[in-house]
């Protein structure tokens, strides 16, 4: 590692690393969106694996596997994957994540869900007692006053380009207390294409720091780490 890396980007690395060994000959592969990606995506350049098929959640992700030489290919040429490969802006004590501050939240749970086994990679930093973050969501462009009026406190996110299917990218700044709650509250908004709570069930494996960790043991890592 450079010297000049923080500790970070060290775990990232560590994650990225021990994702990429993941990936056998021919798996049909999901790569996510984010600076820990960012980190695996040379990882599994490295190992090369013969005949694997690549989808990406992203222009940025598309762009770097390709430089990588990784194959890369439209998601509508396969209709599963055996792994997708994500980072998570935050995990909390019950392994709910909140994902989608690069704003690729809906392709990325597309990928996550076509995926036999979903994997998460995170620094030890994302593990927090609760989520607390604004939820990154996607808005349908139709009707989209009236989607952010019955939301009450979701912003549009200034600057950001539409999507790559079109929609609005937005941050919702409400208590997270009850992720659950709140995902069916936000899947029940016809207007709400997306959004950025992830639940437990989806994720098959989470990397902290390199180490895969069992969701038994994120309670005790968060209280350990203050």
């Amino acid at each position: 590692m450079a010297s000049g890396e923080s500790q970070s980007d060290r775990e990232k690395a560590a994650a990225g690393e021990a994702a990429a060994e993941l990936v056998e000959a021919g798996m049909r592969v999901g790569l996510g969106t984010g600076s820990t990606v960012e980190r695996f995506l040379p990882a599994l350049a490295r190992r090369a694996p013969r005949d694997i098929r690549c989808v990406a959640t992203s222009a940025a992700t598309e762009a770097q596997a390709a430089a990588l030489g990784l194959p890369v290919e439209p998601f509508e040429t396969l209709e599963r994957l055996d792994i997708a490969i994500d980072g998570a802006d935050e995990v909390d004590p019950d392994g709910w994540l909140i994902k989608g501050g690069g704003g690729a939240l809906l392709r990325e749970k597309v990928v996550a869900a076509a995926a036999e086994r979903f994997v998460v990679l995170v620094s030890a930093e994302k593990l927090v007692p609760r989520l607390r973050r604004a939820l990154p969501l996607e808005l349908l462009a139709f009707g989209l006053a009236a989607t952010l009026a019955e939301l009450g406190s979701a912003t549009l996110r200034a600057g950001a380009p539409p999507s790559p299917d079109g929609g609005r990218i937005a941050d919702l700044a409400v208590p997270l207390d009850d992720p659950a709650a709140l995902a069916r509250r936000l899947d029940a908004i016809p207007g709400v294409v997306g959004h950025g709570l992830f639940p437990p069930a989806m994720v098959a494996e989470l990397f902290v720091a390199g180490r895969r960790v069992a969701p038994a043991e994120l309670p005790d890592l968060i209280a350990a780490a203050g």
